[in-house]
């Protein structure tokens, strides 16, 4: 196949584009999260915490919308972008750039018992705030799912007016993925484990068999394939990437042609995939990635400033 477009986006120094053995630096010194595809061939970025922004097919940057609240993470629907935000709101971005928060994720059942998943390490507080984590939306358009962290993944039905809790809170989500095609599979990286629903995201199921460790952080699809990254914790020093069949007959395996240990976890948006092409970003700047369904990969990327995001276009 044609080399895919990586991207890879840094909490603190821009983005990095690799195409093949080609990479160069787009909007240095900048903190770039949670990419996104923008269905267009292009990509949406969140650029220094209150810029939503758009990167054509071509490289050229566009701001779409602005916001005073700290933004984390988006996903197009039609001509909508829903963006969550570190303090766990839910916003929607019209075509012309108007930016609504939805009340009704702000009034959700439960929303009282989110708590924040930080922690005090050598007496300092370490960790993301109360937020939205990821986000997404079925095949059909017909359903968002957003991850709070630490809060489940409330459900709407009716395009962000209302919503419903929908997993445990205590479940702990750190990455919802809506299959690209099937809008009933739902995937969620989770610390008890991979997390599948089979209902549009109404009802869950948790899957470790297979997996060294029970924390999962970073899940897409791959063909017919989950996959998803595993650590100890947040914190590891190494993590792996698995993947397993969705009919569910084999346990998860390692990812044949990565290393069987990668430098630190993948975490929540650090794996990508489109078509048969798949990239994982590690906590070290280690990009890897393949272009044959993931039966073999290439490190493209080494020592990059810590990613936020990778996504393939």
């Amino acid at each position: 196949m044609t080399e895919p477009t990586a991207l890879t986006s840094t909490w603190e120094d821009g983005l990095f584009v690799c195409i093949g053995e080609n990479r160069h630096h787009e909007l240095a010194g900048h903190p770039v999260s949670a990419l996104a595809a923008d269905g267009q061939g292009g990509a949406l970025a969140i650029v220094s915490g209150h810029a939503l922004r758009r990167r054509t097919a071509d490289g050229e940057w566009i701001t779409l919308a602005t916001s005073e609240f700290h933004l984390s993470c988006c996903v197009p629907v039609g001509d909508v972008i829903y963006v969550g935000t570190d303090d766990a709101r839910v916003l929607r971005v019209g075509k012309t750039g108007d930016v609504e928060p939805l009340r009704g994720f702000e009034t959700v059942a439960g929303r009282d018992t989110w708590y924040a998943g930080s922690a005090v390490i050598d007496g300092q507080r370490v960790g993301p705030p109360l937020g939205i984590r990821s986000i997404t939306a079925t095949a059909d358009r017909r359903v968002l799912l957003a991850n709070v962290h630490v809060g489940g993944i409330p459900r709407s039905i009716d395009g962000g007016v209302t919503w419903h809790p929908a997993i445990d809170i205590d479940t702990d989500v750190h990455d919802v993925c809506a299959h690209p095609a099937d809008p009933e599979i739902v995937i969620a990286a989770a610390a008890v484990g991979l997390c599948i629903s089979h209902d549009g995201g109404a009802t869950w199921t948790v899957e470790q068999d297979g997996l060294h460790a029970s924390y999962c952080s970073a899940v897409a699809f791959l063909g017919n394939d989950m996959v998803v990254a595993a650590s100890t914790d947040h914190f590891a020093r190494q993590g792996a990437i698995y993947r397993r069949a969705l009919d569910g007959r084999r346990s998860f395996e390692p990812v044949g042609g990565l290393p069987r240990w990668i430098d630190g976890i993948a975490d929540t948006r650090c794996i990508s995939t489109l078509a048969s092409a798949a990239a994982v970003a590690d906590r070290a700047g280690n990009l890897w990635l393949s272009t044959d369904g993931g039966q073999t990969w290439v490190r493209r990327a080494e020592g990059l400033p810590a990613p936020s995001s990778v996504l393939i276009l």
